[in-house]
């Protein structure tokens, strides 16, 4: 048995994804730089030898899941007029190839979906040239997620806005999901999965969006399990600067839905703050611990200072009233070995 304490890493590092690839971990997120809408003009990458060649997005290594080392940022950048604004990179692996999800705009408009590939984990990653969806008909879609479903078809998951209110659903930022033609194409835009409908998924209110107000809300941040047969859509929702942000889910027999997250009318089920310990904590990904069968919850929080969003991740507990978690924690934890 070994420990570990939260934060696993003390640098700033957003929207952790996290994937194990022959024995080796390697976690993907939102830098410093690019939370604040730039390009790292400093940030090497592996494999680029010209100064030129700008990369975003920092990667980590891991050899034993505790220990964290930064190894470069993991993706060329795209032409310059898409925006500098780089959000929630995911990296997925199919037949060789190790594909890069991400978004990238001009603050809070213009987000478009794109994708870019690498041959090794490390990168660098090359954009494919074109976006997922049309910025046209979607001008605003992030936090791009893809699952493999156990017949061997990928989906995207993805969120997008809103601005209807029928049924009694909240004008804001919601998810979506469609299924992946080729790991570079989707079939279509897809199908609602989950619309806010709490209070606590408040982003902001009287919030200018698309040129009128609104009480605006958020889900974001889609990372999809299948346990036993049902999928859970796990997702963050409120604001992402504020203590009420935190990590809930919903469930489906199928994985294009219908979902629900019928019970969470007073707050997120997985993940929330701690008053005095941890601020804010959200964005996840879920993957396998190093003895193969604990699965841990990665997810971002908030120092007490507010002063940056670190890595943590704390074990995922299934229970008769669905998934759990041990955390956030900011004591020592145990964590078990091959």
């Amino acid at each position: 048995m070994q420990t570990y304490t939260n934060p696993v890493y003390k640098g700033y590092f957003a929207d952790p994804f996290v994937w194990e690839h022959q024995g080796v971990y390697y976690a993907i997120g939102t830098g410093a730089a690019e939370a604040e809408g730039m390009v790292d003009e400093m940030a090497p990458a592996l494999g680029v030898d010209s100064p030129n060649k700008l990369c975003v997005f920092p990667l980590l290594r891991s050899f034993d899941f505790l220990n964290w080392e930064y190894v470069g940022n993991a993706l060329l950048r795209p032409d310059p007029a898409l925006g500098d604004n780089f959000w929630a990179p995911e990296v997925a692996y199919c037949d060789g190839t190790f594909y890069l999800y991400y978004s990238v705009g001009h603050e809070d408009k213009n987000h478009q979906l794109r994708v870019a590939t690498s041959d090794t984990p490390l990168g660098p990653y090359k954009d494919v040239g074109e976006p997922l969806l049309d910025p046209n008909s979607c001008p605003f879609a992030i936090d791009p997620h893809a699952f493999r479903d156990d017949d061997g078809q990928w989906y995207l998951f993805y969120a997008r806005d809103f601005l209807d209110t029928e049924g009694g659903v909240r004008a804001g930022t919601a998810l979506m999901v469609a299924r992946l033609e080729t790991m570079t194409k989707l079939a279509d835009m897809g199908k609602v999965v989950l619309r806010a409908r709490s209070d606590w998924q408040r982003f902001l209110a009287n919030r200018l969006m698309y040129g009128e107000i609104f009480d605006w809300h958020t889900l974001e941040g889609p990372c999809v399990r299948k346990h036993g047969d049902r999928y859970y859509c796990f997702y963050s929702g409120g604001r992402w600067e504020t203590e009420n942000y935190g990590v809930d889910y919903g469930v489906a027999d199928n994985v294009m839905g219908p979902y629900s997250d019928a019970g969470n009318e007073t707050g997120p089920r997985v993940l929330r703050s701690v008053p005095g310990h941890v601020i804010g904590p959200g964005h996840n990904s879920i993957v396998l611990g190093p003895d193969g069968q604990t699965e841990y919850i990665v997810y971002h929080a908030w120092g007490m200072n507010m002063a940056a969003r670190h890595i943590c991740l704390d074990k995922l507990i299934w229970t008769s009233d669905g998934p759990r978690c041990d955390g956030p924690t900011w004591t020592p934890q145990t964590i078990s070995g091959k």
